[in-house]
């Protein structure tokens, strides 16, 4: 048995990252990714639907949506399943929360800047993310110098972190995804005697402590998770087999076209006889 909750299903990821009594997790999990580039001390939660400019445009949803006490906005998904156009999604969300600063009348367009941090749950297969960790920002493409702060995309690809014990981890960002990827296999929370929120972590995340409503809602969520799960699994499957037959019906080809008989061809790529003759058709 499980003794805490999965943060990658909605329900758990909200209640570590997205609640008002556990914001220390979100404000050291940002510090950490951000080390050195930001010091949030404080974070407000903003409503996480955002409507559009016009009553008939497209609404957004966030996971997690807030405001630095700096005044900086910040988005963070958890993504399970790969969508096709992912990526495009993250900067989609981005640019609502960027023109959702908009001001009616006089106003000088001046911008909070965005930073949205997507947690991805499988290994995209999108030509501009192949690390675990990837940071998108404006730049100039002669100079390749920053020339805006205003918008930062962060993708990361939780099955590439290659961090595998405790020992490996170096420091509070790192402890962060370890257990992030691990900590519905815990029985005791790892790094809370060098970080104490993860002794606030511990007791918000132990699965005795939930309410039957509450074990109901990450139930259905976790039943979610696992379908995606074999979802995923099984389009895996066919598209090996699907695969798999193209290269016998290839190889087929080319042995008929070397003159081998019928049943011979059959034979070496165990492929009905049938099908090796209508082929010949």
């Amino acid at each position: 048995m499980a003794r805490f909750i999965d943060p990658r299903v909605d329900w758990a990821f909200k209640r570590i990252f997205g609640s008002e009594d556990t914001k220390e997790c979100l404000i050291t999990f940002l510090n950490g990714l951000f080390e050195d580039e930001l010091v949030i001390k404080d974070v407000t939660f903003a409503k996480t639907e955002k409507l559009g400019l016009r009553p008939d445009d497209r609404g957004v949803v966030f996971d997690v949506y807030c405001i630095t006490n700096e005044g900086k906005h910040v988005i963070v998904e958890m993504q399970k399943k790969e969508q096709e156009y992912f990526a495009d999604r993250a900067l989609y969300y981005t640019a609502r929360a960027i023109v959702q600063q908009g001001i009616r009348g006089i106003w000088d367009y001046h911008l909070a800047p965005v930073y949205t941090v997507c947690f991805m749950d499988f290994v995209s297969q999108s030509p501009i993310l192949k690390e675990f960790r990837t940071d998108l920002v404006l730049t100039d493409l002669q100079t390749r110098q920053r020339v805006s702060d205003r918008m930062r995309i962060v993708y990361l690809q939780l099955p590439l972190f290659d961090k595998h014990t405790e020992a490996e981890c170096m420091d509070i960002f790192d402890c962060w995804i370890y257990i992030v990827k691990n900590m519905n296999m815990f029985e005791q929370m790892p790094f809370s005697e060098k970080y104490p929120v993860f002794r606030k972590l511990a007791e918000i995340g132990d699965l005795r402590k939930l309410s039957r409503e509450e074990l109901e809602l990450y139930d259905e969520d976790i039943k979610n998770m696992r379908d995606i799960y074999a979802t995923r699994k099984f389009d895996e499957k066919k598209g090996m087999e699907k695969g798999m037959e193209k290269e016998k019906l290839a190889t087929a080809r080319r042995l008929l076209s070397m003159g081998l008989s019928d049943e011979q061809v059959s034979t070496a790529t165990e492929l009905p006889l049938e099908e090796i003759q209508k082929m010949k058709e």
